[in-house]
Protein backbone atom coordinates (compact mmCIF):
# COMPACT_ATOMS: atom_id res chain seq x y z
CA UNK A 1 0.00 0.00 0.00
CA UNK A 2 1.74 3.44 -1.12
CA UNK A 3 2.62 5.38 2.16
CA UNK A 4 0.00 8.26 1.65
CA UNK A 5 -2.96 6.09 1.53
CA UNK A 6 -1.80 4.45 4.59
CA UNK A 7 -1.40 8.14 6.34
CA UNK A 8 -5.31 8.12 5.87
CA UNK A 9 -6.21 4.87 6.90
CA UNK A 10 -4.64 5.85 10.11
CA UNK A 11 -6.70 8.41 10.24
CA UNK A 12 -9.58 6.51 12.08
CA UNK A 13 -13.42 7.96 12.44
CA UNK A 14 -13.23 9.48 16.12
CA UNK A 15 -15.20 7.16 17.84
CA UNK A 16 -13.31 4.29 16.59
CA UNK A 17 -10.78 6.06 18.99
CA UNK A 18 -12.84 5.24 22.61
CA UNK A 19 -11.32 2.48 24.26
CA UNK A 20 -12.20 0.91 27.34
CA UNK A 21 -10.35 1.15 30.67
CA UNK A 22 -9.16 -2.38 31.14
CA UNK A 23 -5.86 -1.63 33.39
CA UNK A 24 -4.54 0.11 36.16
CA UNK A 25 -1.87 3.08 35.77
CA UNK A 26 1.58 2.40 37.75
CA UNK A 27 1.89 4.38 40.82
CA UNK A 28 3.98 7.91 40.59
CA UNK A 29 7.56 7.96 41.53
CA UNK A 30 6.95 10.29 44.25
CA UNK A 31 3.58 11.67 45.48
CA UNK A 32 1.67 14.34 43.31
CA UNK A 33 0.68 17.63 44.70
CA UNK A 34 -3.44 18.27 44.65
CA UNK A 35 -3.89 19.90 41.11
CA UNK A 36 -5.39 23.36 41.01
CA UNK A 37 -8.41 23.77 39.24
CA UNK A 38 -8.20 26.38 36.67
CA UNK A 39 -10.08 29.56 36.57
CA UNK A 40 -12.04 28.70 33.14
CA UNK A 41 -12.23 25.08 34.35
CA UNK A 42 -16.25 23.49 33.40
CA UNK A 43 -18.58 24.14 36.72
CA UNK A 44 -18.56 22.43 39.17
CA UNK A 45 -20.04 18.30 38.75
CA UNK A 46 -19.67 19.06 35.05
CA UNK A 47 -17.85 16.27 32.90
CA UNK A 48 -13.75 16.46 33.79
CA UNK A 49 -10.83 15.15 31.76
CA UNK A 50 -7.52 14.49 32.86
CA UNK A 51 -4.17 12.68 32.54
CA UNK A 52 -2.49 10.14 34.36
CA UNK A 53 -0.12 11.47 37.00
CA UNK A 54 3.89 12.09 35.97
CA UNK A 55 6.07 9.08 37.07
CA UNK A 56 9.59 10.89 37.92
CA UNK A 57 10.11 12.50 41.34
CA UNK A 58 10.62 16.33 39.41
CA UNK A 59 7.76 18.47 38.98
CA UNK A 60 6.82 19.62 35.49
CA UNK A 61 7.73 23.01 33.91
CA UNK A 62 6.81 24.49 30.50
CA UNK A 63 7.61 27.66 29.06
CA UNK A 64 6.22 28.42 25.21
CA UNK A 65 8.64 29.68 22.95
CA UNK A 66 8.03 31.40 19.29
CA UNK A 67 10.83 30.57 16.46
CA UNK A 68 11.48 31.98 13.30
CA UNK A 69 13.78 30.41 10.45
CA UNK A 70 14.78 33.15 8.56
CA UNK A 71 16.64 30.81 6.55
CA UNK A 72 13.51 28.75 5.24
CA UNK A 73 10.23 29.98 3.39
CA UNK A 74 7.19 28.27 4.66
CA UNK A 75 6.73 25.57 2.30
CA UNK A 76 2.92 25.47 2.81
CA UNK A 77 2.06 29.24 2.79
CA UNK A 78 5.35 30.67 0.92
CA UNK A 79 3.46 34.31 1.31
CA UNK A 80 3.74 33.64 4.89
CA UNK A 81 7.16 34.30 4.67
CA UNK A 82 9.99 32.87 7.10
CA UNK A 83 9.14 29.22 8.78
CA UNK A 84 7.60 29.34 11.99
CA UNK A 85 7.47 26.95 15.16
CA UNK A 86 5.85 26.56 18.85
CA UNK A 87 7.67 25.04 21.28
CA UNK A 88 6.78 24.62 24.48
CA UNK A 89 9.29 23.33 26.79
CA UNK A 90 8.95 20.92 29.53
CA UNK A 91 11.83 20.90 32.16
CA UNK A 92 12.33 18.96 35.64
CA UNK A 93 10.63 22.02 37.94
CA UNK A 94 10.28 22.84 41.69
CA UNK A 95 7.17 21.41 43.15
CA UNK A 96 4.76 24.15 43.79
CA UNK A 97 6.12 26.56 42.04
CA UNK A 98 4.30 28.28 38.35
CA UNK A 99 0.80 28.47 37.93
CA UNK A 100 -1.54 25.34 36.32
CA UNK A 101 -0.84 25.26 32.79
CA UNK A 102 -4.02 24.92 30.16
CA UNK A 103 -3.66 21.95 27.82
CA UNK A 104 -4.81 24.16 25.44
CA UNK A 105 -7.15 26.67 24.09
CA UNK A 106 -10.30 26.81 24.01
CA UNK A 107 -10.09 27.48 20.12
CA UNK A 108 -7.27 24.74 19.69
CA UNK A 109 -9.57 22.28 21.49
CA UNK A 110 -12.53 23.70 19.65
CA UNK A 111 -11.03 23.26 16.09
CA UNK A 112 -9.63 19.78 16.77
CA UNK A 113 -12.81 18.30 17.82
CA UNK A 114 -14.33 19.27 15.28
CA UNK A 115 -11.62 17.75 12.49
CA UNK A 116 -12.58 14.51 14.09
CA UNK A 117 -16.34 14.74 14.58
CA UNK A 118 -16.76 15.26 18.29
CA UNK A 119 -17.52 19.01 18.56
CA UNK A 120 -21.32 18.06 19.53
CA UNK A 121 -20.21 15.36 22.19
CA UNK A 122 -16.90 16.68 23.86
CA UNK A 123 -16.74 20.31 25.09
CA UNK A 124 -13.66 22.32 24.39
CA UNK A 125 -14.23 23.64 27.17
CA UNK A 126 -13.30 20.39 28.85
CA UNK A 127 -10.44 19.64 26.88
CA UNK A 128 -8.96 22.09 26.74
CA UNK A 129 -8.83 22.55 30.94
CA UNK A 130 -7.59 18.88 31.35
CA UNK A 131 -5.69 18.42 34.33
CA UNK A 132 -2.16 17.59 34.11
CA UNK A 133 0.89 18.28 36.57
CA UNK A 134 2.24 20.89 34.22
CA UNK A 135 3.29 24.25 35.54
CA UNK A 136 3.71 27.63 33.53
CA UNK A 137 7.38 29.23 34.35
CA UNK A 138 7.99 26.98 37.52
CA UNK A 139 11.41 27.04 39.12
CA UNK A 140 13.64 24.84 37.75
CA UNK A 141 15.69 21.97 39.66
CA UNK A 142 19.11 23.02 38.88
CA UNK A 143 21.12 20.51 36.94
CA UNK A 144 22.21 19.34 33.09
CA UNK A 145 19.78 16.88 31.48
CA UNK A 146 19.05 15.38 28.06
CA UNK A 147 17.05 17.19 25.67
CA UNK A 148 14.37 15.30 23.90
CA UNK A 149 12.55 16.89 20.57
CA UNK A 150 9.22 16.02 20.06
CA UNK A 151 7.41 16.26 16.83
CA UNK A 152 3.11 14.66 16.98
CA UNK A 153 1.39 13.12 13.84
CA UNK A 154 -0.04 14.88 10.61
CA UNK A 155 -2.76 17.40 11.28
CA UNK A 156 -2.57 17.28 14.97
CA UNK A 157 -1.74 19.36 17.51
CA UNK A 158 1.75 18.86 19.95
CA UNK A 159 -0.31 18.78 22.93
CA UNK A 160 -1.97 15.57 22.24
CA UNK A 161 1.61 14.30 23.36
CA UNK A 162 1.31 16.06 26.98
CA UNK A 163 0.77 13.32 28.75
CA UNK A 164 4.43 11.61 27.16
CA UNK A 165 6.08 15.19 27.28
CA UNK A 166 5.26 15.86 31.14
CA UNK A 167 6.24 11.81 31.55
CA UNK A 168 9.55 12.41 30.39
CA UNK A 169 9.94 15.70 32.61
CA UNK A 170 9.27 14.35 35.41
CA UNK A 171 12.04 11.92 35.14
CA UNK A 172 14.71 14.68 34.42
CA UNK A 173 14.48 15.50 30.54
CA UNK A 174 13.98 18.79 28.98
CA UNK A 175 11.68 18.05 26.08
CA UNK A 176 10.82 20.71 23.36
CA UNK A 177 7.35 19.58 21.61
CA UNK A 178 7.30 21.22 18.26
CA UNK A 179 4.10 22.72 17.00
CA UNK A 180 4.68 22.89 12.82
CA UNK A 181 2.82 25.87 11.34
CA UNK A 182 -0.11 25.08 9.24
CA UNK A 183 0.46 21.51 9.91
CA UNK A 184 -2.10 20.98 12.49
CA UNK A 185 -5.75 21.76 12.30
CA UNK A 186 -5.45 24.81 14.96
CA UNK A 187 -2.39 25.79 16.57
CA UNK A 188 -2.46 29.70 18.25
CA UNK A 189 0.64 31.62 17.45
CA UNK A 190 2.03 35.36 18.84
CA UNK A 191 -0.64 38.39 17.52
CA UNK A 192 -3.62 36.54 18.02
CA UNK A 193 -3.32 34.17 14.51
CA UNK A 194 -4.81 30.66 14.87
CA UNK A 195 -3.25 28.93 11.73
CA UNK A 196 -4.95 25.85 10.59
CA UNK A 197 -4.04 22.76 8.66
CA UNK A 198 -3.26 24.18 4.99
CA UNK A 199 -0.88 21.51 4.81
CA UNK A 200 -3.45 18.89 5.12
CA UNK A 201 -5.41 20.01 1.90
CA UNK A 202 -2.22 20.73 -0.20
CA UNK A 203 -0.52 17.57 0.76
CA UNK A 204 -2.12 15.25 -1.45
CA UNK A 205 0.79 13.06 -2.97
CA UNK A 206 3.29 10.48 -1.96
CA UNK A 207 6.06 13.28 -3.01
CA UNK A 208 4.22 15.88 -0.83
CA UNK A 209 4.36 13.33 2.35
CA UNK A 210 8.11 13.10 2.01
CA UNK A 211 8.84 16.77 1.80
CA UNK A 212 6.58 16.96 4.79
CA UNK A 213 8.49 14.45 6.39
CA UNK A 214 12.23 16.00 5.76
CA UNK A 215 10.45 19.44 6.66
CA UNK A 216 9.58 18.12 9.94
CA UNK A 217 13.69 16.92 10.23
CA UNK A 218 14.40 20.66 9.36
CA UNK A 219 12.47 21.94 11.81
CA UNK A 220 13.81 19.93 14.82
CA UNK A 221 17.20 20.65 13.46
CA UNK A 222 16.26 24.41 13.87
CA UNK A 223 14.84 23.88 16.89
CA UNK A 224 17.58 21.97 18.09
CA UNK A 225 20.06 25.35 16.69
CA UNK A 226 18.19 27.68 18.69
CA UNK A 227 17.92 25.72 21.96
CA UNK A 228 21.90 24.87 22.12
CA UNK A 229 23.68 27.34 20.17
CA UNK A 230 25.49 30.64 21.13
CA UNK A 231 22.70 33.22 21.54
CA UNK A 232 19.83 30.18 22.62
CA UNK A 233 16.00 31.50 22.31
CA UNK A 234 15.30 29.86 25.53
CA UNK A 235 16.20 31.22 29.17
CA UNK A 236 16.70 28.16 30.81
CA UNK A 237 19.08 26.63 27.79
CA UNK A 238 21.61 25.77 30.35
CA UNK A 239 19.43 23.33 31.79
CA UNK A 240 20.43 21.33 28.34
CA UNK A 241 22.94 19.11 28.14
CA UNK A 242 24.01 19.59 24.42
CA UNK A 243 25.99 16.42 24.14
CA UNK A 244 23.19 14.31 24.85
CA UNK A 245 19.77 14.78 22.41
CA UNK A 246 17.28 12.72 21.03
CA UNK A 247 14.33 13.47 18.20
CA UNK A 248 11.25 11.71 18.78
CA UNK A 249 8.02 11.80 17.09
CA UNK A 250 4.32 10.45 16.39
CA UNK A 251 3.21 8.72 13.01
CA UNK A 252 4.53 11.92 10.51
CA UNK A 253 6.58 12.99 13.20
CA UNK A 254 8.60 9.71 13.67
CA UNK A 255 9.63 10.31 9.83
CA UNK A 256 10.67 13.57 11.09
CA UNK A 257 12.91 11.98 13.66
CA UNK A 258 14.17 9.94 11.03
CA UNK A 259 14.89 12.56 8.84
CA UNK A 260 16.56 14.88 11.89
CA UNK A 261 18.83 12.37 12.82
CA UNK A 262 19.89 11.75 9.09
CA UNK A 263 20.55 15.43 8.53
CA UNK A 264 21.88 16.23 11.67
CA UNK A 265 24.98 14.12 13.89
CA UNK A 266 23.88 15.98 17.53
CA UNK A 267 20.70 14.02 17.78
CA UNK A 268 22.15 10.59 19.22
CA UNK A 269 19.07 8.63 19.24
CA UNK A 270 15.40 8.47 17.81
CA UNK A 271 12.11 7.02 17.91
CA UNK A 272 9.01 6.28 15.37
CA UNK A 273 6.24 6.02 17.06
CA UNK A 274 3.60 4.13 14.42
CA UNK A 275 4.63 6.13 11.45
CA UNK A 276 5.66 5.61 7.80
CA UNK A 277 9.21 6.56 6.89
CA UNK A 278 7.79 8.96 4.49
CA UNK A 279 11.19 9.99 4.11
CA UNK A 280 13.74 7.29 3.53
CA UNK A 281 16.81 6.18 6.09
CA UNK A 282 19.45 6.48 4.03
CA UNK A 283 21.01 3.28 2.69
CA UNK A 284 24.32 4.20 4.41
CA UNK A 285 22.41 4.00 7.71
CA UNK A 286 22.27 6.90 10.79
CA UNK A 287 26.46 6.48 11.97
CA UNK A 288 25.12 3.06 14.41
CA UNK A 289 23.05 5.50 16.19
CA UNK A 290 20.09 4.04 18.02
CA UNK A 291 16.67 3.68 16.54
CA UNK A 292 13.55 2.26 18.27
CA UNK A 293 10.62 1.63 15.95
CA UNK A 294 7.39 1.46 18.01
CA UNK A 295 3.82 0.38 16.48
CA UNK A 296 0.65 -1.37 16.18
CA UNK A 297 0.72 -5.15 16.59
CA UNK A 298 -1.28 -5.58 13.37
CA UNK A 299 -1.34 -6.04 9.84
CA UNK A 300 0.69 -2.24 9.16
CA UNK A 301 3.38 -2.41 11.44
CA UNK A 302 4.69 -6.13 11.80
CA UNK A 303 7.65 -7.26 9.37
CA UNK A 304 6.38 -7.58 6.24
CA UNK A 305 3.16 -5.52 6.39
CA UNK A 306 1.53 -3.03 4.89
CA UNK A 307 3.96 0.07 5.24
CA UNK A 308 6.89 -1.46 3.26
CA UNK A 309 8.67 1.24 5.02
CA UNK A 310 9.76 0.20 8.42
CA UNK A 311 10.77 -3.43 6.75
CA UNK A 312 13.16 -1.38 4.14
CA UNK A 313 14.33 1.43 7.31
CA UNK A 314 14.93 -2.15 9.35
CA UNK A 315 17.66 -2.95 6.85
CA UNK A 316 19.30 0.33 7.26
CA UNK A 317 19.64 1.05 10.17
CA UNK A 318 22.96 0.09 11.51
CA UNK A 319 22.89 0.70 15.13
CA UNK A 320 21.15 -0.85 17.95
CA UNK A 321 17.79 -1.12 17.25
CA UNK A 322 14.74 -2.65 18.18
CA UNK A 323 10.98 -3.44 16.23
CA UNK A 324 8.51 -3.51 18.72
CA UNK A 325 4.75 -3.64 18.19
CA UNK A 326 1.79 -3.64 20.48
CA UNK A 327 -0.93 -6.07 20.67
CA UNK A 328 -4.28 -4.66 20.19
CA UNK A 329 -3.10 -0.55 19.98
CA UNK A 330 -4.39 1.59 17.52
CA UNK A 331 -2.54 4.51 15.62
CA UNK A 332 -3.74 6.70 18.53
CA UNK A 333 -2.82 4.62 21.36
CA UNK A 334 0.42 6.10 22.04
CA UNK A 335 -1.36 9.84 21.97
CA UNK A 336 -3.14 11.31 24.74
CA UNK A 337 -6.77 10.68 22.56
CA UNK A 338 -7.79 7.59 24.01
CA UNK A 339 -7.50 8.63 27.97
CA UNK A 340 -9.70 11.45 27.39
CA UNK A 341 -12.76 9.15 26.05
CA UNK A 342 -12.24 6.39 28.23
CA UNK A 343 -12.09 9.04 31.26
CA UNK A 344 -15.56 10.55 29.84
CA UNK A 345 -17.17 7.18 29.29
CA UNK A 346 -18.00 8.21 25.29
CA UNK A 347 -20.07 5.50 23.64
CA UNK A 348 -17.92 4.30 20.22
CA UNK A 349 -16.16 2.06 18.46
CA UNK A 350 -13.82 0.43 21.04
CA UNK A 351 -14.20 -3.30 22.16
CA UNK A 352 -13.17 -5.35 25.23
CA UNK A 353 -9.59 -5.85 23.45
CA UNK A 354 -8.54 -3.42 22.28
CA UNK A 355 -6.04 -1.31 24.56
CA UNK A 356 -6.86 1.23 27.00
CA UNK A 357 -5.98 4.77 27.11
CA UNK A 358 -4.31 4.54 30.10
CA UNK A 359 -2.42 1.41 29.14
CA UNK A 360 -1.50 2.63 26.08
CA UNK A 361 0.18 6.12 27.39
CA UNK A 362 1.39 3.94 30.73
CA UNK A 363 3.38 1.68 28.04
CA UNK A 364 4.63 4.44 25.60
CA UNK A 365 5.67 6.48 28.87
CA UNK A 366 8.10 3.12 30.31
CA UNK A 367 9.27 1.99 26.57
CA UNK A 368 9.98 5.76 25.43
CA UNK A 369 11.83 6.49 28.85
CA UNK A 370 13.63 3.34 29.04
CA UNK A 371 14.96 4.03 25.69
CA UNK A 372 16.18 7.49 26.16
CA UNK A 373 17.39 6.34 29.74
CA UNK A 374 19.78 3.67 28.10
CA UNK A 375 21.30 5.99 24.92
CA UNK A 376 21.17 9.08 26.24
CA UNK A 377 22.24 8.51 30.36
CA UNK A 378 23.54 4.87 29.15
CA UNK A 379 21.72 3.81 32.05
CA UNK A 380 20.97 -0.62 31.52
CA UNK A 381 17.48 -1.19 30.58
CA UNK A 382 16.50 -5.03 30.58
CA UNK A 383 13.38 -4.39 29.55
CA UNK A 384 14.39 -3.39 26.02
CA UNK A 385 16.03 -6.86 25.66
CA UNK A 386 13.24 -9.00 25.42
CA UNK A 387 9.64 -9.54 26.41
CA UNK A 388 8.77 -9.41 30.20
CA UNK A 389 5.79 -10.42 32.16
CA UNK A 390 4.76 -7.23 33.25
CA UNK A 391 4.34 -6.23 29.44
CA UNK A 392 2.43 -9.01 27.87
CA UNK A 393 1.28 -6.98 25.28
CA UNK A 394 4.56 -6.36 23.25
CA UNK A 395 6.48 -8.41 20.29
CA UNK A 396 9.91 -7.95 19.60
CA UNK A 397 10.56 -8.55 15.94
CA UNK A 398 13.39 -9.50 14.88
CA UNK A 399 13.11 -9.86 10.89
Amino acid sequence: MPAFSLIRRLLPPALALVLPIVSALPAAASPPPARTVLAADPAPGGPRTSLPHPTGPYGVGRQSLHLVDPSRTDPWVPEAGARELMVGMYYPARRGTGTPARYATVDEARLMLADIGMGDVFPAEVLSTTATDVRTDARPVPGRYPLVVLSPGFGYSVFTLTGLAEDLASRGYVVAAIDHAYESVGTAFPGGRMLTCVACTKARTEEDLIAAGSGRGRDMSFVVDRLTGADPAWGYADLIDRHRIGAAGHSIGGAGAAAAMAGDTRIRAGVNMDGAFHSAVPETGLGKRPFLLFGTDDATHRPGGEDPSWDQAWTRLDGWKRWLTVANATHFSFSDFPVFLDRLGLPGGGSATTLSGARGLALTRTYLAAFVDRHLRHLPRPLLDGPTPAHPEFRFNNP
